[in-house]
Formats: C-alpha cells, structure tokens, sequence
C-alpha cells in the first residue's frame, strides 16, 4: 500500500518488483481478506492472479490467496 500522493503513479509495482527481484523461491503467496474489496485488483495489476478461498473456519474470514511465479521451476 502506498500513501494517496502516489496512487495510480506505479509506485507500488516498482516497490514490489524491488521487494521480490532477488527472491531465491519459486513463488510468492500473498492472502488478502477478501472484505478489502480494492486490494485483490491492485494486486492482480502487480502480477498476483488471485484465487478466492474459502474460510479455515465456519464463520470465520475468506482469504483471496495471491500467488505469482518468481523463477522458472
């Protein structure tokens, strides 16, 4: 999440891109409470395709899990 002043600049896509280029997995996994309806499309728009899971427990949250390959495999 980056402050107001730098929405919509990419701002947040080069940090991410900084934050995973020297990664030595194969992937990264990301889980965003899916009530935060905004979050899963700014990330999808970062490269994370998403996968809406159910909750771990009755009545408990739904997670939309994220994950972007980093390296081939």
């Amino acid at each position: 999440m980056v402050r107001k002043p730098w929405r919509g600049t990419g701002e947040a896509a080069r940090i991410h891109e900084r934050m995973l280029r020297d990664r030595p997995e194969q992937r990264a996994t990301l889980l965003v409470d899916a009530s935060h309806n905004g979050r899963p499309t700014t990330l999808r728009a970062v490269g994370l395709p998403s996968d809406r899971r159910p909750a771990a427990v009755r009545g408990g949250p739904v997670y939309t899990m994220m994950v972007r390959q980093l390296h081939a495999t």
